[in-house]
């Protein structure tokens, strides 16, 4: 078998052509040369002198071959026109600056000298005022004198009449006249007439009048510091959905009524279901925000502010205007005005015994305030603080949430009626 195979091998090698086999046998230079070409990859840009980026460079890596690389004249041509048009940009916006700075300069003289005209009319009008009261009591003056120049001169006249007397009395005694004569020429004494007394200043008038200057000044003195909250007075609506069954809205969402019974309307997620309270339509917005409630219709009840996360449904104090850490009020009970949050409260200061009219309520994300007034002199019920809070956790007026102006009808004392109407004033057309 081997021969077999011996022979057919050597029957295959004379089948192949001498001149094949000596290039299988021995490969040529010429070969050497060419294999390699062969063997060479190909490269995959038509154009042999520039390198393949199979990946986009990093910016670090242009950077870097941006300072290596010198920038050629038409690159450096095309970034002086950037440059020169950004100089010119800047230029022009700084122009634009400066024309605004000045016109801010111009338009706070206009202000200041409007803002001084209406002032120099109010100290115009108190000034016409001023001399009017002080004619008046001039003119009181006058007359009074008179009255008493009148009775003046009757006394006078009677005083002459008897220095008269005595001179004829005197003269008689001297001639030894006959004292029948001189008595009958004696004068009758004259005595002060009732009337007299009352020749005087009308100072009851004037006290009326110091009484209602001073009432005068104090009402303008709270209506100029009421001014400065006006500016941030926004307007103020209940969400209908929030309102307890037993409170009925306006159809301007601002006045809310204690309607009695509650309805059968289906229950909202947002209402409160157990507490006759409701909360406004939207937050705060603006970073100091103003507004006031009528509470003359009502003797019992809570006005204040609150988190939308305060809760809705039970009787719990978590649902409780004050009562927790989401809300801040002020309430009337039982005639004693209050200031409650985190279910802790202080009396009001500073309240006149007169029932309250309208509650203002002031607050300033920025500082942490919240401020109740008695709107009707300014006089402040209770501030709220994130710097001065002696009786209130100080962390928690740091207002994390949104706040919502919120109201609340209480139970009234037994022999009260229960309230009946709050009202969320229209401040704009004040």
């Amino acid at each position: 078998m081997a021969e077999k195979e011996a022979s057919s091998v050597g029957k295959g090698e004379s089948t192949v052509p001498q001149s094949a086999r000596r290039a299988l046998a021995a490969p040529s230079a010429d070969t050497h040369r060419v294999l390699p070409d062969r063997l060479s990859f190909t490269p995959l840009d038509s154009n042999s002198d520039r390198s393949v980026q199979p990946f986009p460079r990093s910016p670090k890596l242009q950077r870097k071959i941006a300072i290596i690389a010198p920038p050629s004249q038409e690159q450096l041509s095309r970034h002086l026109d950037e440059l020169q048009l950004e100089r010119s940009k800047t230029e022009a916006h700084i122009e634009s600056l400066k024309k605004r700075k000045s016109d801010l300069s111009r338009s706070s003289e206009v202000m200041k000298q409007q803002v001084r005209e209406c002032f120099e009319s109010l100290r115009s009008v108190l000034k016409q005022d001023e001399q009017a009261v002080l004619d008046s009591l001039e003119l009181d003056l006058r007359q009074t004198r008179t009255r008493l120049d009148q009775v003046l001169k009757d006394w006078k006249q009677h005083q002459d009449q008897v220095g008269k007397n005595i001179s004829c009395t005197q003269r008689a005694l001297s001639t030894e006249e006959d004292d029948k004569k001189a008595h009958s020429e004696a004068l009758s004494p004259k005595k002060p007439d009732a009337a007299e007394n009352k020749i005087r200043l009308n100072k009851e008038r004037f006290e009326k009048l110091l009484k209602t200057l001073s009432s005068i000044s104090k009402q303008l003195r709270a209506q100029l510091q009421r001014k400065t909250l006006l500016l941030d007075a926004n307007p103020m609506m209940i969400d209908r959905h929030t309102c307890n069954s037993q409170i009925t809205v306006t159809s301007e969402g601002r006045g809310l009524s204690f309607s009695g019974p509650a309805h059968s309307a289906p229950e909202h997620p947002l209402q409160f279901d157990k507490v006759c309270c409701a909360i406004g339509s939207s937050p705060l917005g603006a970073p100091q925000s103003y507004w006031e409630v009528d509470v003359r219709c009502s003797s019992a009840w809570a006005v204040g502010v609150a988190y939308a996360s305060l809760e809705r449904k039970g009787r719990d104090k978590g649902a409780k205007l004050g009562r927790n850490r989401n809300s801040w009020c002020v309430e009337l009970r039982n005639g004693h005005l209050s200031a409650w949050h985190n279910d802790r409260h202080v009396a009001c200061q500073g309240v006149g015994q007169m029932p309250l009219g309208k509650v203002g309520v002031w607050v300033n994300y920025d500082k942490g305030q919240l401020v109740f007034y008695d709107a009707d002199n300014m006089s402040v019920m209770q501030r709220f603080s994130a710097a001065v809070t002696p009786v209130f956790d100080r962390a928690y007026h740091q207002f994390t949430e949104p706040l919502y102006p919120a109201v609340r009808f209480l139970k009234p004392h037994e022999s009260q009626i229960w309230p009946s109407h709050l009202e969320l004033c229209h401040l704009n057309s004040q």
